[in-house]
């Protein structure tokens, strides 16, 4: 059985085999490459301002010092020849010669008496002088007022006298002791120290005797005061003083 193509089939079919020669396969021109990542970006870091520290001084303060003024010491000049002793009294042992002309400064005064606590520059210790016997340059009242200090004078190895009594006759009051006997080198006697009252007047009182020998002592004290009258004895030797013993005071009537 004969097969038959349509009559357009075979003009389709001459067509093509005319121009298969003339007819080129085209060439595709590649485009460029997608890029499928992230670019890759230089950071390119901003300057950072650094500022410049101005520093502020630390200011050191430095006081003004004002110079504490030295205290200065009155001054004596010795007028006449005198006796410095260990206490504010003429009753107390001496401690030195004094000489006219001797100089020294004012480092107390007594609360009892206007005697003055000396420094002479010739001694290398402190004593008790009169007023009287020495030119004051300065203001004595601007030194303290101080206590002498009776124990602290060398030693002493007899003690304080024994058996101590007082009796009142009136006024009078009459202390007495015991002998405290000492060697003739040693022996200074006793010293009183006491209050008592006179014509309504509270008084210091002081008394020594020069030997061991005198025993008993007098003294006058009234009604009137205050305060009441009370005293103390000590022995005295060369070398110093004894410890007191008090005295047992008769108050007046």
């Amino acid at each position: 059985m004969k097969r038959f193509f349509p009559a357009f089939a075979v003009l389709l079919l001459a067509m093509l085999a005319c121009n298969a020669s003339s007819f080129q396969t085209a060439t595709p021109t590649p485009l460029p490459p997608t890029e499928t990542s992230a670019p890759t970006f230089t950071f390119t870091p901003e300057p950072t301002f650094t500022p410049t520290i101005t520093l502020t001084p630390t200011i050191t303060f430095t006081p003004t010092i004002t110079p504490t003024p030295t205290f200065a010491f009155p001054t004596v000049t010795v007028n006449k020849q005198a006796h410095c002793r260990y206490g504010p009294s003429t009753a107390y042992l001496h401690a030195a010669d004094l000489y006219k002309g001797d100089v020294g400064s004012v480092r107390g005064r007594a609360f009892y008496s206007n005697w003055l606590y000396i420094k002479f520059d010739e001694l290398d210790y402190f004593c008790w002088v009169a007023p009287s016997v020495v030119d004051v340059v300065g203001d004595v009242s601007t030194v303290n007022k101080v206590e002498p200090n009776l124990l602290s004078i060398g030693s002493n190895r007899y003690g304080p006298p024994r058996n101590v009594q007082a009796t009142r006759d009136g006024d009078d009051v009459t202390i007495t002791w015991d002998q405290v006997y000492m060697t003739t080198d040693d022996d200074r006697g006793y010293l009183i120290e006491a209050f008592v009252c006179q014509n309504g007047a509270y008084l210091w009182w002081t008394f020594g005797y020069a030997d061991q020998f005198t025993t008993s002592y007098i003294v006058q004290d009234e009604a009137g005061c205050n305060a009441p009258s009370y005293g103390k004895i000590y022995t005295v030797e060369k070398h110093g003083y004894s410890k007191p013993a008090d005295i047992p005071w008769p108050p007046p009537p």
